[in-house]
């Protein structure tokens, strides 16, 4: 790995670069109609902790249509953008990736999905912000009801009794959930200069319950397997992107992996994508469920409130595994 620093950033800004890898062909790919889901479900996140997901039942104009706003936002000159900005934490941010050093070839939006909380810089970053609201709110409303049916299959195909286990964490209306729209800017001059490929954020776990991710049709996904190998996700811009997040495993008592994942930044095309950070209550106790702690001799982890795993989280750097705090020793 290469580490490139770069004039035309700001001085804080050393970005990271590595080598392209080839296209993995064998992630699970999961149909939503499909009887077995549920048991293909509870395969792919013990297996791998991600899944793509087709006949996902969300309208392909719903996605366009938000893919071109946040396009035409991300046209906007440099100045125009950062009306619209520093994130704190909702907002606009680039290259910074929150507030311990990390960086990436990056711009982003973060949004609030819940209704009760409104940010003043969401509503000067376009010309006209009630249509840009309009298409943001069409897209979570259906992005939720595709996230609550996948939740609770997972309980279904895990034979918890209460299918509701999981989704009503997210549909609960203090939910933690969040929205994010990134761009990766194609940045040919200098990963020629590198010889690698810009990282545009780094390799991670998200911390949240589930994420939902869905990109244009540029590449440069990564996901790491259990062996530690880093892998290319193919792109497919009609599809979903299923990760399962830190506090699931947890809930899972570890039967199901919180996907270390990261993005390269493409040379010569842009990458967008859209993804929503399904969290509980910031009050909810986190800790195994008591029919899952049985098969493993009991709890691996110290019982939590979202708030408190999400505030340590949040004092880590990009790569670091946060869950280690939490998990238990011998005798515990």
């Amino acid at each position: 790995m290469v580490v490139l620093s770069q004039l035309a950033l700001e001085p804080f800004s050393v970005i990271k670069t590595c080598k392209p890898i080839g296209l993995f062909s064998e992630i699970p790919v999961i149909d939503l109609t499909d009887p077995h889901a549920k048991t293909l479900i509870i395969k792919a996140c013990e297996e791998f902790g991600f899944f793509k997901l087709v006949n996902h039942g969300v309208p392909m104009e719903v996605m366009t249509k938000l893919e071109a706003l946040a396009t035409n936002f991300f046209n906007l000159p440099q100045p125009e953008k950062d009306k619209a900005g520093p994130p704190n934490p909702f907002g606009y941010g680039n290259k910074k990736i929150g507030p311990n050093g990390d960086v990436g070839w990056v711009e982003y939006l973060l949004l609030n999905t819940n209704p009760q909380i409104s940010s003043q810089k969401t509503s000067i970053f376009q010309e006209n912000p009630q249509i840009f609201r309009s298409a943001v709110e069409d897209y979570i409303l259906a992005v939720k009801r595709m996230a609550f049916e996948v939740l609770e299959l997972m309980a279904d195909g895990l034979e918890i009794e209460s299918r509701n286990v999981f989704s009503r964490l997210l549909r609960d209306d203090k939910s933690d959930s969040c929205f994010r729209l990134n761009h990766y800017p194609p940045c040919s001059e200098l990963q020629a200069l590198s010889g690698g490929n810009l990282i545009g954020f780094g390799e991670h776990t998200d911390p949240q319950i589930i994420s939902v991710l869905r990109s244009n049709n540029t590449s440069g996904l990564q996901i790491c397997l259990k062996e530690g190998t880093w892998v290319s996700v193919p792109p497919d811009q009609t599809s979903f992107f299923i990760n399962v997040g830190d506090a699931l495993q947890v809930m899972t008592n570890g039967r199901f992996r919180s996907v270390k994942h990261r993005v390269l930044a493409d040379p010569l095309k842009p990458r967008i994508s859209m993804i929503f950070f399904g969290g509980p209550p910031l009050s909810e106790k986190i800790a195994p469920l008591p029919s899952l702690m049985a098969e493993r001799g009991g709890s691996l982890y110290k019982e939590f409130t979202w708030f408190e795993y999400k505030r340590s989280a949040y004092k880590s750097r990009l790569a670091d595994y946060r869950l280690g705090l939490f998990e238990k020793t011998a005798g515990q």
